[in-house]
């Protein structure tokens, strides 16, 4: 396990400004619809939240996973809030406009930050979208007792299995091709399995962060006992190709543990799922778990 001994931040004040004005640019040019941004005090930091669609009803939460924030999810925005609320965030330890205070030294933090973000906008049974490193956030939320949540949804989620150098190499060819000229590296993307490379905004955003220390906890993968202590519904959309993991292993493993889980491996998906199948994704997210 992984435990940091100092909260996430920037190297240094101007590198923070820096990174603010790419952030606010690139969040004009993609955010689709109305927000209101919310800073909310937790136990960890100040966390910035961003609202969306009707005013009232319990929202769907949207948590980004590694070096993402709430810009990550800019696709989904406008699809879930014509019927639900939406609340994006930018998670504490992750480059973006929440920060943070104290250090995600064990899971009732990383967990109890996300339930002190429910607690302030009046969450009782919210849907908790995680993303990668954002679905062990929504885990811990769960495992910490948190309550506020009515159901989880965790795409191509960490946590189910052991982090390997293949998930590595992936993430290490990522960040060097981000750098890449527009057109080249939109065709690294479909070579290395790597979607985001894609999303011109978002790569631009990832450069501006190279500034930023990320210090967050990394535990071991979940144990049975921990899966099965889940009371909520839950469903998992792994990508057929990911780098994180081997999805059908995921799958069969979650199939043992927890049958009452609805697991789906996405075709022709890595572990870029979110913007690769951000359609399927949003269906999903909207029909679970049904009446």
């Amino acid at each position: 396990m992984r435990i940091p001994d100092r909260p996430s931040a920037f190297t240094n004040d101007s590198a923070r400004d820096r990174y603010y004005t790419v952030y606010d640019r690139v969040f004009g040019e993609l955010w689709p619809v109305p927000v209101d941004a919310v800073d909310v005090e937790t136990r960890a930091g100040t966390v910035r939240t961003y609202r969306a669609g009707p005013a009232e009803g319990d929202p769907v939460v949207l948590v980004a996973g590694a070096g993402g924030n709430a810009l990550s999810w800019h696709r989904y925005i406008e699809p879930l809030a014509r019927t639900r609320p939406v609340l994006a965030v930018d998670p504490l330890g992750e480059a973006g406009r929440s920060v943070q205070t104290k250090t995600l030294a064990n899971g009732a933090v990383v967990g109890g930050w996300l339930t002190d973000v429910l607690a302030a906008v009046g969450a009782e049974r919210a849907h908790l979208a995680g993303f990668s490193s954002g679905g062990l956030i929504a885990v811990e939320q769960q495992l910490a007792g948190g309550g506020r949540v009515a159901a989880l949804t965790l795409v191509d989620p960490g946590g189910f299995a052991p982090i390997t150098g293949r998930f590595i190499r992936w993430a290490t060819v990522g960040a060097v091709a981000s750098v890449l000229p527009r057109a080249l590296r939109h065709r690294v993307a479909g070579a290395a399995n790597h979607g985001e490379l894609r999303e011109d905004g978002l790569m631009e955003l990832l450069r501006a962060g190279w500034s930023f220390r990320r210090r967050v906890l990394i535990p071991p993968p979940y144990t049975d006992e921990q899966i099965r202590e889940l009371s909520v519904p839950v469903q998992v959309l792994l990508g057929a190709r990911s780098a994180l993991h081997d999805a059908r292993a995921v799958a069969a493993r979650l199939a043992d543990i927890a049958p009452s889980w609805r697991v789906e491996i996405v075709p022709g998906t890595g572990h870029s799922l979110p913007v690769e199948a951000p359609d399927l994704v949003a269906e999903r997210i909207l029909t679970f778990p049904g009446k």
